[in-house]
């Protein structure tokens, strides 16, 4: 699997050897090249789906239910985004977005002390999460999606999204600045 680096440290673009053939293609996903990254291992799999202009996010879970995550699209198209809240981290505050589409096979390794999330850039965007943590309700956490001191690009105009969708507990996380420092150590 080829490791891709984003602007932000620990967090990668994973591009899975593809082998492809007049009958189609096979890929592996390895979890010893996860493993090496820092992902422990997969203890749940996730999958949402969403209409186009749907934002999910951005979430985390508080130590010591923090998860890493390996996430990609399986049907549609979504920009993925994600925030390292890590305050030892040299990316502290930071953020990247990363197109996945089932056709680019692209995946995105978020570390443990990431915010995440994504919008939809298409009807009937299936996502897929791998979880290397069990969830927890009360560990449940996030920030606003357009949090001004972040200041993310979600590139509504490139994709024609002029009413973004959102849940009610998504409407409502509070900026980076209201939040307390959640990630002094990453567990």
């Amino acid at each position: 699997m080829e490791k891709i680096a984003t602007n932000l440290e620990d967090c990668y673009i994973l591009k899975p050897n593809l082998f492809e053939d007049d009958r189609g293609y096979f890929k592996a996903i390895i979890t010893k090249d996860l493993q090496e990254l820092g992902f422990k291992e997969i203890v749940q799999i996730n999958e949402s789906k969403s209409v186009k202009g749907t934002i999910r996010g951005l979430h985390f879970q508080k130590n010591p239910y923090s998860q890493a995550k390996v996430v990609r699209c399986i049907s549609g198209k979504v920009l993925d985004v994600v925030v390292d809240l890590r305050v030892n981290s040299l990316s502290y505050l930071k953020w990247t977005s990363v197109l996945l589409t089932p056709e680019n096979h692209n995946m995105l390794y978020v570390p443990r002390g990431f915010a995440h999330g994504f919008v939809a850039l298409e009807d009937d965007t299936k996502f897929e999460y791998y979880i290397d943590n069990v969830y927890n309700k009360e560990s449940e956490a996030g920030i606003i999606w357009n949090d001004p001191d972040i200041n993310i690009d979600w590139q509504f105009d490139k994709y024609g999204i002029t009413t973004p969708i959102f849940s009610e507990k998504d409407k409502i996380h509070p900026t980076v600045k209201d939040s307390p420092e959640y990630f002094k150590e990453v567990i």
